[in-house]
């Protein structure tokens, strides 16, 4: 019996401290309706994505001026968070999107602009215990995207050289567009 509770506790624990270390994307229902209807077409997707985050860092930008606010060291802790949360959704997505070869030539080069914006804003803050591991795990989820938009750029270049696009194909490269 004892043995049983004690595994109970420890199971609990680890379930407590798994839902410690994931990201939240705090994502509201406009939000989440803007990624769903752009779903079909990646390129749009993309920019909805940026959207989203830069709404975000323009929230930290916000928080970062205000230096009297109560709260100020936990809200920069949530939004970092939800930073991080974001782009972790961001690559999987284009992750998905670069392996289906969708074509993402236009946003490709605004979104590197923008994630260097990030980069600089997310380092803004001074260094505080209460969120530096959180900024660390934004940092680098943003890092990441930066690596793979900046291998994605070329290697979209040389595949839609190669491949050209239907150009009666839809944009997002599912399905047909009917010409008619």
């Amino acid at each position: 019996m004892r043995l049983l509770r004690t595994l109970c506790v420890s199971l609990l624990l680890c379930a407590v401290c798994a839902q410690g270390q994931r990201h939240s994307t705090a994502i509201s229902a406009a939000e989440e309706e803007k990624i769903r209807d752009a779903a079909a077409y990646p390129a749009d997707r993309v920019v909805v994505f940026q959207q989203i985050i830069e709404t975000r860092i323009q929230r930290m930008q916000a928080i970062l001026v205000d230096k009297r606010a109560q709260g100020r060291r936990e809200d920069l802790k949530q939004n970092m968070d939800e930073i991080a949360g974001l782009i972790d959704e961001f690559q999987d997505n284009l992750e998905d999107y670069d392996h289906a070869h969708r074509d993402l030539r236009k946003p490709l080069p605004k979104l590197l602009t923008a994630i260097e914006r990030w980069q600089s804003v997310l380092k803004q803050p001074p260094v505080d215990e209460s969120y530096e591991l959180t900024r660390k795990l934004a940092l680098e989820a943003v890092e990441d995207v930066r690596q793979e938009v900046t291998e994605m750029i070329p290697a979209q270049t040389a595949y839609f050289k190669a491949h050209p696009p239907d150009k009666n194909a839809n944009p997002g490269g599912i399905g047909d567009i009917r010409r008619e």
